[in-house]
């Protein structure tokens, strides 16, 4: 069901009571999180969990102004200080197709400030973010894995400068977090998704990159400790911070979809049971179909119409259980019933 809106309603299965905040157990959305954000009512998500586009990686079939830092700087900007979202994707920029890192990194920050009026003071925040190796001269692909296959690609020149330099790993996620740190949100953990089945690459002078990073962020109070939603019983065993799940094939033209073993955990553990799970960049609403699998709401965003199609399909249908995890497995609840908390300092770290 379509409503006018270019909202995609999905019928609510049984096991899930009536929503609060939505008329169905999950949503997809069709347009850019940066608006659609104000679409959600104030203090209604429980959890936000999604893999914003990775920088240079990717341009999914979206048109971008390749010579848009020129026009930045005709129109009085630097590129030392990036310029706001609004007006760099008015000017034909595309998320994750920045010139430099750090824009890249300033409206990624940008985005997240727009949900925090959404979510509730006990929400959780979990962000996936990739990184990757500066090239003066870099190729950008539609799709698939970067660097890998016979897909269609852009040559785009990055000015070299400061960090910017050939070969230098451009730590990323590290920049990324740094940035939220420095707008108040609290980093409660950096989980290291190690992807041991990662394909070859033919770079013979360095280690091939196997991990990602997860970050996982809470709201900072205005006074006193963060106090936020979290099930310790509902993650892996022996709850460490290093995680171990392999790349999964991509679904429906996406070449970077969320393993379900991966975010499962993360949906149990920082989303109470019949809460809402909110994806800005849902892609094929992998996230999705996990949340409302697990009793939970759920609402997508995403920009393509092909992929908000997909995810549409995706959420509706189910996903593998996970497996070698009893302990997850036992953290599946109906919504209505125990087994989520308030998470509080008592002077523990």
């Amino acid at each position: 069901m379509t409503d006018a809106d270019g909202t995609f309603q999905l019928p609510m299965p049984p096991q899930v009571q009536a929503p609060t905040v939505l008329g169905e157990a999950a949503a997809v959305r069709l347009g850019d999180a940066y608006d659609l954000m104000e679409s959600l009512d104030s203090s209604s998500v429980d959890l936000l969990i999604t893999s914003p586009p990775y920088w240079g990686h990717r341009s999914y079939g979206r048109e971008h102004n390749w010579k848009i830092h020129e026009e930045w700087q005709r129109a009085g900007g630097t590129v030392e200080t990036p310029p706001p979202y609004e007006w760099y994707r008015k000017a034909g920029g595309v998320l994750g197709l920045e010139p430099f890192p750090d824009w890249y990194v300033a409206h990624l920050v940008e985005i997240f400030e727009r949900a925090r009026p959404r979510l509730k003071g006990t929400a959780s925040v979990w962000v996936n973010v990739g990184d990757t190796y500066f090239a003066r001269w870099s190729s950008i692909r539609e799709s698939g894995r970067q660097g890998l296959g016979d897909n269609a690609r852009v040559r785009r020149r990055t000015p070299m400068g400061d960090y910017r330099q050939e070969k230098q790993l451009l730590m990323i996620p590290a920049r990324f977090a740094i940035a939220m740190q420095a707008r108040r949100w609290i980093l409660r953990n950096d989980v290291i998704w190690f992807k041991p089945n990662v394909p070859p690459r033919p770079e013979a002078d360095r280690l091939r990159l196997s991990h990602e990073h997860f970050f996982h962020f809470v709201l900072r109070p205005k006074e006193g400790r963060a106090k936020y939603h979290y099930d310790l019983a509902a993650v892996e065993p022996r709850a460490h911070d290093v995680i171990e799940v392999p790349v999964r094939a991509g679904q429906d033209g996406h070449s970077a979809t969320f393993p379900a073993d991966l975010i499962r955990p993360r949906i149990l553990s920082s989303c109470p049971p019949g809460g809402l799970v909110l994806d800005p960049f849902c892609g094929t609403g992998r996230a999705l179909a996990v949340a409302v699998q697990n009793g939970r709401r759920a609402i997508g965003f995403d920009v393509s119409p092909e992929f908000a199609k997909a995810a549409r399909g995706t959420a509706g249908g189910t996903v593998a259980p996970a497996k070698g995890n009893a302990r997850a497995r036992r953290a599946i609840v109906k919504p209505g019933t125990p087994g989520g908390r308030i998470r509080k300092s008592n002077g523990a770290r």
